[in-house]
């Protein structure tokens, strides 16, 4: 499934940082779903890659609200035959699209999740190093308080993982733990 999922990432989407954004998310929803629905991990995974698969597409702008995000991905996906209506919905959920109701905890996930990856990159950028390593989860819990670091950041949507059963502070240990693991490719040539 995942390397059918690649084929298509990489047919549609070209840009570095959004690439390294997608392999991002999906660490942290295969690490989430180990622990909300471990019988689901490769398709909260593969929701985590194909989530922004419009984005050069679409011309969107992290933190600007675009109205043909999402759909256009979901629409992509359907030419390509590719995913169900669990991948749609999820794709659909991770952005703050009018009128799309979370329901299952990969869309609830998938919407804290996309933020998040996001807001752990910009603190390892404000270190001198510039290292995922060099993150702690203390740090990004405490960046969360401060309103003018990353101001762009959807907190909210950060926050709403209580709506899947997890804690902030536990989020932001997985979410920091699943990026750490792959630094080697999201730091890639930076």
């Amino acid at each position: 499934m995942r390397e059918e999922a690649l084929e298509i990432l990489f047919k549609y989407l070209k840009t570095d940082y959004m690439l390294k954004h997608s392999y991002a998310v999906e660490a942290v929803m295969k690490e989430l779903a180990k622990k909300l629905e471990p019988e689901k991990e490769e398709e909260w995974a593969v929701a985590g890659l194909l989530h922004d698969l419009d984005s050069d597409i679409t011309g969107r702008v992290p933190g600007v609200v675009n109205d043909a995000h999402a759909f256009k991905s979901v629409e992509l996906l359907k030419e390509e035959k590719f995913g169900d209506e669990k991948l749609y919905r999820a794709i659909l959920g991770h952005h703050d699209n009018k009128g799309v109701v979370r329901e299952s905890l990969m869309e609830k996930a998938i919407y804290a999740v996309d933020p998040i990856t996001g807001f752990i990159t910009a603190i390892a950028k404000s270190y001198p190093d510039k290292k995922l390593t060099s993150v702690k989860t203390k740090s990004v819990i405490k960046r969360m308080k401060e309103k003018r670091f990353a101001a762009n950041a959807n907190r909210d949507a950060m926050r709403a993982i209580e709506l899947a059963g997890i804690g902030f502070d536990e989020f932001a240990e997985i979410s920091l733990n699943a990026m750490q693991n792959i630094a080697d490719i999201l730091e890639e040539s930076e």
